[in-house]
C-alpha cells in the first residue's frame, strides 16, 4: 500500500510539473479541437522585461481572435509560454519544452542570443519558428525552420549610423555586452556602415553582470566623442542612463530597438539625457490597436504590471501581436495543425492588414522589411516622440 501511494503522489507532482511548464497560457482546455502555439520568450534575466512586453501583443493577439477555422473545423487557441530567462542554456531546454508539448508553431524570442541557442532543437524537431523582434541574421541563417518578421541588424546599424552622421555625429562611443550576439552584431554592423560614411569609432565591451558603467561613460568623455552607441538591455540600459547624468555625458545616446521601452523612459524621465532609437512601431500608427490594447491592460492587472505599470505600448508589444496573426495565417494555408505542415506553408505566406506592416518573407526566411521608426525620448513627459521613418540609404 505504501508503495502504491508513493507512486500515486509521484505521479501526481509529475503532473503538476507539466501543468506549471506552459503557465501563463490561454486556458483552452485540451482535445483534437485545439490548436496550440508555443511563446517561447524571457520573463526572467537580463531581456525579462521586454519578453513580457512581447508576450502581451500575442496574449491581446489571443484575447482579440481565440480561433481559427481551418477547413471547416474551428479551433481554440491555446497559447503554450515558457520562460527561457534570457539565458542560452536554459533557452535550450525551454525549446525542448515546446517541442515535447506538440505545439504546431513558435512565437519568439526576444533577444537573438536565446533564439540563435534553441535554433538547432527547432530544426531538428522540424518545428517551425517564426522570430518575433530577434534581428541578428544568425538567428536564420543556418536554420530552415526559423523565420522572422523583423528587420536584422545589418539594415538596424545602417540606419543608425546614416541618423548619426547625417546629424553631426562625427565620433562615435561604441559600447556592447561580452557575449551577447545582439549587442556585438548590431555594433559591429554601425561601425561598419559608419566607418565606411568617414566617422571614428572608440568601441570596448563590458563583461556579463556588470553593474557599475562609470568608467564607460567617462571614456566615452574623455575621447571626445560626438555620440554613445549602446544597443544593451532594457537593465543595463537604465544603468548607464543613470550614469549618463551623473557625469553629465554631454552627447546624444544611440540605441537599437532594445532600448523601445517604458523601461528607459522611466529611467531618463526628469534627466538631462538625449536618447534617440530605432525601432519596429510608433504608438499612434494604429488607433485601433492602441486604443484596445489599452484598454485589455486597464483591465487586467496581470498585464499592466508585466507593461511596467502603465500602458505605454512597446513596439516588441506590436510586433508580438503581429506574430500571432502570421501564425495563425500560416495554420490556414497548410491546412493543418501538424507542425511539418506548417513548416511547408511558411516559405510562400504573405500577410497583410498587420500593426507593423505587411508581412513576406525571402529566401532566408526574414522579412521584407525596408524601414525602421526613428523616435526620440521626450524626458519632461516620459514618453517616446515620433521623429521620422528612415531607410538604409
Amino acid at each position: 500500500m505504501k508503495k502504491f501511494l508513493a507512486l500515486m503522489l509521484t505521479l501526481l507532482l509529475v503532473m503538476m510539473s507539466l501543468a506549471a511548464c506552459g503557465g501563463g497560457g490561454s486556458d483552452s482546455g485540451s482535445g483534437d479541437n485545439v490548436i496550440k502555439i508555443g511563446v517561447f520568450e524571457p520573463a526572467s534575466g537580463d531581456n525579462g522585461a521586454g519578453g513580457k512586453q512581447e508576450t502581451l501583443g500575442i496574449q491581446y493577439a489571443n484575447f482579440v481572435q481565440p480561433t481559427v477555422t481551418i477547413g471547416d473545423t474551428e479551433y481554440n487557441v491555446e497559447l503554450t509560454i515558457v520562460d527561457n530567462e534570457s539565458d542560452n542554456s536554459k533557452a535550450v531546454t525551454a525549446a525542448q519544452n515546446l517541442v515535447s508539448q506538440n505545439v504546431s508553431i513558435v512565437l519568439g524570442s526576444y533577444g537573438s542570443a536565446v533564439s540563435i541557442a534553441a535554433a538547432d532543437v527547432f530544426a531538428d524537431a522540424g518545428m517551425p519558428a517564426i522570430g518575433v523582434t530577434c534581428t541578428n541574421p544568425q538567428v536564420t541563417a543556418d536554420c530552415e525552420q526559423y523565420f522572422r518578421i523583423c528587420f536584422l541588424d545589418p539594415f538596424q546599424g545602417t540606419v543608425l549610423a546614416n541618423y548619426a552622421w547625417e546629424n553631426g555625429m562625427k565620433k562615435a562611443y561604441c559600447l556592447s555586452k561580452q557575449g551577447d550576439d545582439y549587442s556585438k552584431g548590431l555594433v559591429n554592423y554601425f561601425i561598419e556602415a559608419f566607418k565606411g560614411l568617414g566617422g571614428e569609432v572608440v568601441e570596448e565591451q563590458f563583461p556579463d553582470k556588470n553593474s557599475d558603467f562609470t568608467s564607460y561613460v567617462a571614456n566615452a568623455k574623455k575621447n571626445g566623442c560626438d555620440v554613445f552607441f549602446s544597443p544593451v538591455s532594457t537593465e543595463a540600459a537604465a544603468l548607464i542612463i543613470d550614469q549618463a547624468e551623473a557625469q553629465s555625458l554631454g552627447m546624444p545616446i544611440l540605441a537599437g530597438d532594445t532600448w523601445d521601452s517604458n523601461v528607459i523612459t522611466e529611467a531618463a524621465k526628469g534627466k538631462k539625457v538625449d536618447i534617440t532609437v530605432t525601432t519596429f512601431y510608433q504608438e499612434g500608427g494604429n488607433a485601433d490597436f492602441d486604443s484596445g490594447i489599452k484598454k485589455w491592460m486597464e483591465e487586467n492587472s496581470e498585464a499592466m504590471t508585466n507593461n511596467g505599470g502603465n500602458t505605454e505600448i512597446a513596439a516588441v508589444t506590436a510586433m508580438g501581436y503581429d506574430a500571432y496573426f502570421v501564425a495563425l495565417e500560416a495554420l490556414k494555408a497548410a491546412g493543418s495543425k501538424d507542425a511539418g505542415d506548417v513548416l511547408a506553408a511558411l516559405p510562400d505566406l504573405q500577410v497583410s492588414g498587420l500593426v507593423c506592416g505587411d508581412v513576406s518573407f525571402n529566401e532566408t526566411g526574414d522579412a521584407n522589411k525596408t524601414e525602421a521608426f526613428v523616435k526620440k525620448c521626450n524626458t519632461e513627459s516620459g514618453t517616446w516622440e515620433f521623429v521620422k521613418k528612415q531607410a538604409a540609404e
